[in-house]
């Protein structure tokens, strides 16, 4: 267990504490002014998600640095990822700040690929994440940090960017997908 497989579980460590404070409610006075509220549970949550979505470089970063890089870590990097978006995501359908359609479609993108990677290493090819892959993942964790903060700052300026970054999520999201599955169709048996 070595310092990057540390990181990587503390992500995961860290996800039913972020679910914790968003779908709990706990009566504190919310922060507000002028025409902008937020619960302290919100505030908690986004800080930690900031934290917990930057360890996902920070661990792979070390890994390779110190010559640590180990098959549990390859394991656990990519599900820490997937649980902490797909519990965010989930959380914010359930707090009505998501459309459910668009966690399903980053949600089944996510199931998708990492199928698409589970073939590609039974036939001994490991699939490095792609740029659109690596954007994806910005714009992700883009929307979700403004879904979390209720379009802080952007609401003083009557600017929905929490709307423009889910849809600019989805749509980037399903061309990363389609990018994957374009690039590796050698990978996908059509015939048994």
């Amino acid at each position: 267990m070595n310092l990057a497989n540390r990181i990587t579980l503390a992500r995961i460590f860290l996800v039913p504490i972020i679910m914790f404070l968003l779908l709990i409610n706990i009566n504190l006075k919310p922060l507000s002014f002028a025409d902008f509220s937020i619960t302290w549970n919100q505030i908690l949550a986004a800080l930690i998600f900031i934290i917990a979505a930057s360890t996902d470089g920070l661990d792979g970063y070390i890994a390779r640095k110190n010559k640590i890089v180990t098959n549990l870590g390859k394991l656990l990097d990519p599900l820490a990822d997937k649980l902490l978006v797909a519990a965010v995501l989930i959380s914010l359908v359930e707090m009505n700040k998501l459309g459910a359609w668009i966690a399903i479609v980053i949600i089944s993108r996510e199931f998708a690929v990492t199928g698409l990677r589970q073939i590609a290493l039974l036939e001994g090819v490991v699939l490095a994440a792609s740029k659109w892959g690596k954007w994806k993942t910005a714009v992700q964790i883009t929307m979700i940090i403004a879904l979390l903060l209720n379009n802080f700052p952007f609401t003083f300026v009557h600017f929905r960017f929490d709307l423009v970054s889910s849809w600019a999520a989805a749509l980037i999201t399903v061309y990363s997908g389609i990018d994957y599955f374009v690039k590796n169709k050698n990978l996908i048996p059509l015939t048994e």
